[in-house]
């Protein structure tokens, strides 16, 4: 059974784990056992508040205490295993077992090795499914998108990928580059929206000059539905020897570069629409 131990939402599910068997009456390393976790600080941090097992309050539970104390120690076990099973300090443990034979390590270098990465293992999976789950449901939030969702979506997205005229350099041309093959697939249906003619739009690969060109043309092309033919000459990305290239491997196709022929009048268009954008958000900071 797998059981996430990050410090962010998993933590209180396993919180809740760990409290249900504490108020059962188990022992820390009992609980520890069940639920793989091999971490003192994080043991007791998920059971905090929670009293320990009714029969260490007995009155003579201190003699009872020391005798287990020494009856775990005799059987191998360890300081730490000793306090986490008993719930009393590590001074009082060592006072008490002090002249009994020291215990053979419980595992080998191997062992703890295996045990950490099997943890790490079951973490990493835990937190994977945790990731898909909270986008599972984000998914569905969106359910249906408008055509007035999209138009907004469009202007906001040109905004912050998209090429834009400066006041020294006036550039009136719609040009959007990106890497993401979702982000250039919404950024051509809101050009569809807005009725631009699927004849105007040019495309050319911006790709690192390692990179297989031919295969970027073919991927984004079938993206795209359009012929590798009409693409333009690629840019390509010079290598610099002093970096390390992370954008490698076969899923790695480079960036798409979109313009759209005569489109002064359609950039003035969307930065006015921006505007409207950025002036609403404003009234609602007011």
């Amino acid at each position: 059974m797998a059981h996430p131990h990050s410090k962010y939402a998993d933590f209180e599910t396993l919180r809740d784990q760990a409290v249900a068997l504490r108020r059962e009456g188990h022992s820390l390393r009992q609980i520890r056992d069940k639920l793989k976790i091999f971490n003192n600080d994080l043991l007791n941090r998920l059971v905090k508040g929670e009293p320990p097992p009714e029969w260490t309050k007995r009155p003579n539970a201190k003699d009872d205490l020391k005798a287990k104390a020494r009856e775990l120690r005799l059987q191998g076990w360890t300081y730490d295993q000793i306090q986490l099973e008993l719930g009393c300090s590590r001074s009082s443990i060592s006072l008490w077992v002090r002249d009994l034979p020291k215990p053979q390590p419980r595992y080998t270098p191997e062992e703890r090795q295996a045990l950490m990465h099997e943890g790490l293992a079951r973490l990493r999976a835990a937190e994977n499914e945790a990731r898909s789950e909270s986008k599972h449901a984000a998914h569905q939030d969106v359910q249906t998108l408008s055509a007035r969702e999209l138009f907004m979506v469009g202007v906001a997205l040109y905004w912050a990928e998209g090429a834009k005229s400066k006041s020294y350099d006036r550039r009136e041309r719609v040009t959007f580059v990106n890497s993401d093959p979702g982000v250039i697939e919404t950024y051509l249906a809101w050009l569809d929206l807005l009725d631009v003619d699927r004849e105007r739009p040019r495309y050319r690969v911006l790709i690192h000059e390692s990179a297989d060109v031919e295969a970027a043309h073919r991927y984004w092309a079938e993206l795209v539905q359009v012929d590798t033919s009409v693409f333009a000459r690629p840019t390509l990305k010079r290598h610099n020897p002093k970096t390390v290239r992370k954008n490698t491997g076969e899923d790695y196709h480079g960036c798409l570069v979109v313009t759209v022929a005569r489109s002064a009048h359609l950039y003035n268009r969307i930065e006015g629409w921006w505007q409207g954008i950025v002036a609403q958000a404003q009234e609602r900071l007011r």
